[in-house]
């Protein structure tokens, strides 16, 4: 059990040096070449696809119709949902900021 809760620990003290590190970041370049030495450009393209499935939904779009103008598989759709109904607000967060920026 003490080991379980010590790899929790040491995962999120690792965990939080990525989240420190992406809050340091001040502009979209930074960003892009930030994320481009971090992820393959499938971890980038699936990141970025869930992002935009999560923006669609939060404007009512119905799954067909985004399965269709994302290439999202269902299960794709179905999970960003999931995180949207009953996730942490990470999602709602972004999107809300961003709207505010707009």
């Amino acid at each position: 059990m003490a080991r379980l809760a010590k790899s929790k620990i040491a995962r999120k003290e690792k965990s939080d040096l990525l989240y420190k590190a992406i809050l340091t970041l001040e502009t979209e370049e930074e960003c892009y070449r930030f994320f481009q030495d971090l992820c393959t450009i499938s971890e980038l393209r699936s990141m970025e696809q869930r992002f935009e499935v999560a923006t669609l939904l939060s404007e009512g779009m119905i799954y067909t119709d985004i399965l269709e103008k994302t290439g999202a598989s269902s299960a794709t759709i179905s999970r960003v949902n999931r995180s949207l109904l009953g996730g942490t607000g990470g999602y709602e967060s972004a999107i809300e900021k961003l709207k505010e920026k707009e």
